[in-house]
């Protein structure tokens, strides 16, 4: 049923159960908002109310209504710019600053800050309000997550994505009045907690109360080594979205352009990641028939993700022996790097850094991860920087990106197909390994290679694959949340799947933690995965069994995919974890 209302002296009919906001939304009324947050797709709704800065004056009230969480009712007479809501939104600003760090300047989130840019367009020049500001400590336990309570404005946002969408379980607010903070179970630091890193609380906080750990002065530090080789390579995500850190529009392919910078920052080699997603599909599609030939446990899980990784072995540690135990994409590259090709050029492993340049967080703490290690002294990756981190160097060394003509990566080790690229959105990976898998099952060339069945950003998708006379029960499932559902049905024995892709972030990759901020804009998200999509159409081979480099490294190093030499360089273990 519709509801008829005034808002600004417009009158309007809306859904009812409407907020009072996304009704003024309907008609371009721009009411400024701070907590809140509504991602669509995610089914994510943060409406809590807590900031009080979208309140607007409703006819008949005797207080300011908020309107992100106030349901529109009929006859309703909304003013969002009347005097005194205006007063009341540059209050709450004020407050919110008086306990604020004006650290603005050298803030991580500094040009990003929500807080900054509201302040701004209210007209705030000074404050009216002085006192005593909050002092707490500031966690830098983690490989991937610096948590600055100081900087904390209790939006709830970490908490709910956190807990709601994710279930991860891991923030809480604490206390109340001044006193209140959003904290871990126990006031543990975050590297002792069941947190996976997945950096989705970094991506909706509005301050800079959570960032990722910068590393790019191990990366200027190592470039300006004489003694080290330094190799970088470059995650499918992160050339479809670095543009937007340049005023480019989102889903801007920038692969040459990125390629090109990355050569004048110095770095020796520039390699590609997709390289190694091939030969993730090589290794994942052959343990897959292994399995199936050999009475193996079923489903098998993709275990590209690392923050889905840390998931399962908190939550699901009975589990353990279903994930797939290919090593992630970047991390065989490093291998490899650090091997097979630091052999062909005669340089001692310890000798070369191996830098990844990725869109997630959470890939910072699978770098540390000892297990991902040939050695107690060579890390298969040494350093992991964001395409955030990325954008931040190339305008440090004030790189005009825009201008940059295309290169292409270095060989062997850039060579790719469109199979490898869609790792980057959800669906990507099952997708690539199917297009492989029937060939190999069939001997048939397969004609249509898009299953589009997998593609979209509906959190679990499912479809039944006809190959070689067998039919392959599939799901796609991106967000930890849906994954949980997914794997205690698995447990209660209420579904069976034989192959199932799992991705923490919205979307796959192209939502990563370490993305270019999106502000809740979930299109940002489509576009990205659109150019992943066109990526991959461009490529003149599609299918990751046809990449020639990959043929000549198995040939000449690896042997037989899922083999001895193979499994000692590209797998890997998983421990079980406590639920803190």
């Amino acid at each position: 049923m519709d509801i008829q209302l005034t808002i600004n002296d417009i009158s309007l009919k809306v859904p009812e159960g409407m907020s009072i906001l996304d009704a003024a939304r309907t008609i371009n009324i721009d009411i400024p908002t701070l907590c809140y947050l509504k991602l669509n797709e995610m089914h994510y709704n943060n409406n809590i109310a807590s900031c009080r800065v979208c309140v607007v004056e409703v006819e008949g009230r005797r207080n300011l209504a908020s309107s992100c969480s106030t349901p529109v009712a009929s006859g309703m007479v909304v003013k969002t710019d009347s005097l005194r809501a205006i007063q009341a939104r540059r209050a709450m600003v004020e407050l919110l600053l008086s306990d604020h760090p004006k650290s603005c300047l050298t803030c991580a989130k500094n040009m990003d800050c929500d807080l900054r840019t509201l302040a701004a367009e209210l007209g705030v020049r000074h404050i009216s309000y002085e006192g005593a500001e909050s002092e707490f400590e500031i966690d830098h336990s983690s490989s991937s997550i610096v948590r600055d309570p100081n900087k904390c404005i209790r939006c709830r946002r970490c908490e709910t994505m956190c807990n709601e969408v994710q279930t991860v379980g891991v923030y809480s607010a604490v206390g109340r009045g001044f006193e209140t903070v959003i904290k871990t179970a126990f006031d543990l630091p975050l590297s002792k907690t069941a947190c996976t890193f997945c950096g989705q609380c970094i991506a909706v906080c509005p301050t800079g109360a959570l960032v990722e750990l910068d590393q790019v002065d191990k990366v200027w530090k190592a470039l300006n080594d004489p003694n080290q080789f330094v190799v970088v390579q470059t995650a499918p995500a992160v050339r479809v979205a670095l543009g937007e850190g340049f005023g480019l529009e989102p889903g801007t392919i920038v692969t040459g352009k990125m390629v090109a910078a990355l050569r004048r920052l110095g770095f020796d080699r520039v390699f590609d990641t997709d390289f190694a997603a091939d030969l993730t599909i090589m290794e994942e599609a052959t343990e897959l028939v292994h399995r199936i030939q050999h009475g193996g446990r079923l489903p098998l899980l993709t275990s590209c993700c690392p923050a889905w990784v840390k998931f399962f072995e908190h939550q699901f540690p009975d589990l353990l022996d279903i994930p797939s135990t290919c090593k992630s994409p970047h991390e065989m590259l490093g291998v490899l790097i650090k091997s097979y090709y630091a052999k062909t050029l005669g340089i001692d492993p310890k000798n070369i850094t191996v830098v990844s340049v990725m869109p997630c967080v959470a890939k910072k703490y699978e770098a540390a991860r000892p297990e991902l290690a040939q050695g107690a002294e060579t890390a298969d990756v040494d350093i992991v920087i964001t395409t955030r981190e990325l954008a931040r160097m190339i305008r440090e060394a004030s790189i005009h990106f825009d201008h940059l003509k295309d290169q292409e990566f270095d060989h062997p080790l850039g060579e790719s197909t469109g199979a490898a690229v869609i790792f980057g959105a959800t669906g990507g990976v099952l997708e690539a390994a199917l297009r492989t898998a029937y060939e190999v099952l069939t001997g048939d060339t397969l004609e249509k290679v898009e299953f589009e069945a997998l593609r979209g950003m509906d959190g679990i998708k499912e479809a039944v694959i006809p190959i070689a006379g067998r039919d392959y029960r599939i799901a796609v499932i991106h967000g930890l949340g849906n994954a949980r559902s997914v794997l205690e049905k698995i447990q209660a024995g209420e579904i069976n799947y034989d192959v199932i892709e799992i991705m923490a972030c919205p979307g796959g990759c192209i939502g990563g933690g370490g993305q270019p901020y999106h502000h809740g804009n979930m299109e940002i998200l489509a576009a990205r995965a659109a150019a992943i999509y066109r990526e991959d159409r461009a490529k003149p081979l599609r299918k990751s069994h046809e990449n020639l480099a990959i043929k000549g490294l198995y040939k000449d190093y690896l042997g037989e995919p899922y083999g001895k030499k193979a499994h000692q360089l590209l797998h890997t273990t998983y421990t079980g974890r406590k639920k803190i």
